[in-house]
């Protein structure tokens, strides 16, 4: 097992992922969704409606409820964070993160955009 496999095998273990399809549910009782892709990558795949757009270098300072560069939406740590990125796997990491900070309902979804995309979950998120 190359040594990143073994950081994301790791990363997970703190983490109850979800599906895609559970994606819109989770919204529902209040869940917050975020968008971790780059710019470039949202250009090309698509946007997510429902979702804040966090670019990654900036997340922590940004989900971290004592951090001064906050969003107003950060207001502690019971906040439901769902990270999303292209395919689960940066978003693995970054929820990992999060998880770490203090923030133990972070997760990611599984599959990520492209699971949201190919399980016709994109249109629910409008």
């Amino acid at each position: 097992m190359s040594r990143i496999d073994a950081v994301l095998e790791a990363a997970r273990a703190k983490l109850t992922r979800i599906e895609a399809r559970d994606v819109p549910a989770a919204l529902r009782r209040g869940a917050l969704l975020v968008d971790i892709r780059p710019a470039a990558q949202r250009a090309l795949e698509g946007d997510v409606p429902a979702a804040l757009v966090i670019e990654r270098n900036v997340l922590e300072w940004r989900l971290d409820p004592t951090s001064d560069a906050r969003l107003p939406q950060a207001v502690g740590d019971d906040v439901e964070w769902i990270v999303l990125c292209s395919e689960g796997y940066t978003s693995s990491l970054a929820a990992a993160s999060l998880v770490d900070l203090g923030l133990h309902s972070a997760t990611d979804v599984i599959g990520g955009y492209q699971a949201l995309k190919s399980d016709g979950v994109l249109a629910a998120l409008s």
